[in-house]
């Protein structure tokens, strides 16, 4: 069986995201780090565009999206389960939220710059200002805007509160009674805030809540082991992609196995991937492409909140 490849920087939200889910599964995976900025070539090499961060590298196929590698991990090792039987709208419903409604929050309060002048102290100011316009690139073209920093500060007193609230009458230790993909997806944007001191507050405010961080944190992040870019390319290049998923291929509006498409992110880093269509179910969708550093792969990404286009 292939490796599991983590491709990643350590202040990433959404790697953290991931590492977490690795650590609650108990898995050993290999880490390679990527730029926080672009270009990535290395990444995009893999992916054939995509640039958000992480992507999860099983041999030639290539995961994107922490919703995507959620359920990838959760066929690596059943249990203890991501998505608990008869919870699972409830805890994917909520951490798509959290994923998109508190993570811009995070953001926008990260981002302020009393917090950027803590948060990024021993930064040199031009590596700062590269970051700044790289964020603006990846925020531009798609659904998401970035939210205001006012309207943030605004919203946040009523956000925190009501997860404080469903944390302090919770019967169990986690959001929904046992942990689940909801806590790993709550867990990672408030980690983003605990990374200042100007945001740390924030959280640290709401006893329930923080003692419930602590504990997703706590599962920490697995057995990692480095591994080059290099290599992770010749694994890619030196391996097939595995079996395509036994489920019938459907797509509403008409896409075909075989044909040439684009599929790209809808909210932010809507770089379009280019390839064969080659499977659409109903959560996932694979392109197969070929590059001339990694061979053939598969790219995988959800269904949800991303475009498939024609070419």
């Amino acid at each position: 069986m292939s490796e599991l490849i983590l491709h990643h920087y350590p202040q990433s939200p959404f790697a953290e995201k991931a590492r977490l889910l690795l650590g609650f599964k108990g898995l050993s995976w290999r880490s390679v780090m990527i730029s926080p900025v672009m270009p990535k070539p290395d990444l995009t090499a893999l992916t054939g565009g995509y640039r958000k961060t992480p992507v999860l590298q099983v041999g030639a196929d290539i995961y994107c999206d922490t919703a995507l590698i959620a359920r990838r991990l959760e066929q690596e090792k059943a249990s203890p389960a991501l998505f608990p039987l008869g919870q699972e709208l409830v805890t994917q419903g909520f951490s798509a939220w959290a994923d998109s409604v508190v993570f811009s929050h995070a953001v926008a309060l990260v981002f302020q710059p009393e917090s950027l002048a803590v948060k990024f102290a021993k930064v040199p100011p031009a590596m700062l200002d590269i970051l700044v316009a790289d964020r603006a690139k990846l925020f531009s073209g798609g659904a998401a805007t970035r939210l205001q920093l006012d309207q943030a500060k605004h919203q946040w007193p009523a956000i925190i509160s009501r997860i404080d609230q469903q944390l302090r009458h919770e019967a169990g230790d986690f959001l929904f009674g046992e942990p689940s993909i909801a806590d790993f997806a709550l867990a990672h944007p408030l980690w983003f805030l605990k990374g200042s001191s100007v945001t740390a507050p924030l959280v640290d405010a709401y006893p329930a809540v923080s003692t419930w961080l602590a504990r997703v944190l706590s599962f920490g992040h697995g057995t990692a082991s480095e591994m080059s870019a290099a290599d992770a390319l010749e694994v890619a290049r030196n391996t097939a992609p595995a079996a395509l998923p036994d489920e019938v291929f459907t797509d509403l509006n008409g896409f075909k196995a075989g044909q040439q498409v684009t599929i790209a992110a809808t909210d932010y880093g809507v770089d379009p991937v280019a390839g064969e269509l080659v499977f659409a179910g109903r959560e996932e969708l694979i392109l197969r492409r070929t590059d001339e550093r990694a061979g053939t792969v598969h790219v995988h990404f959800p269904r949800f909140g991303f475009r498939l286009q024609a070419q």
